[in-house]
């Protein structure tokens, strides 16, 4: 796991990198960036009702990534507002892109 002091923590995986995210459904200013606790903050207009909410946050991530959505897999197990995530692709990048992400940059 990679994580110089407080922040969000990212774990490198073999196809790229895994984090947490906490949600924030029928927010009136979607967007991507910012910290809760050890996770990154997404917040998405859609309501958390048959999975639109978790689709709106993987199309989210990928725009502020700059992957492709089929790079980035949400957990179905994960029920609650905070999520994990992994995404596909060079880890390094990814990892910096993140860390831009949860400093607000």
């Amino acid at each position: 796991m990679t994580e110089p002091g407080p922040g969000l923590a990212i774990r490198r995986r073999p196809e790229g990198v895994a984090f947490a995210v906490v949600v924030h459904p029928r927010s009136r200013r979607p967007g991507v960036g910012g910290l809760q606790g050890d996770a990154l903050r997404v917040a998405v207009r859609e309501p958390p009702a048959e999975g639109r909410a978790t689709e709106a946050v993987r199309r989210a991530l990928a725009t502020s990534l700059g992957v492709a959505r089929d790079a980035v897999h949400v957990d179905p197990a994960s029920r609650s507002r905070r999520k994990h995530v992994r995404v596909a692709g060079d880890a390094e990048a990814l990892e910096r892109a993140l860390r831009g992400l949860a400093s607000g940059d």
